[in-house]
């Protein structure tokens, strides 16, 4: 159940610190292991090889 629940508020863009405050972990590793990486956030990061200038 947890990880489903961490995963939906991670897709939904809440920050790993306030979901560690939400489960009550004092260490941010513990909050991890509940979080799994989200294909849907992963797509949303940019390359850096699509920003740079090609003919410059």
């Amino acid at each position: 159940m947890w990880h489903s629940f961490t995963t939906h508020l991670l897709e939904n863009g809440t920050d790993l610190c306030y979901i560690q405050e939400i489960l009550g972990h004092t260490s941010a590793q513990t909050t991890q292991r509940y979080a799994h990486v989200s294909t849907k956030n992963i797509q949303r990061i940019p390359s850096p090889l699509d920003r740079r200038d090609m003919g410059k």
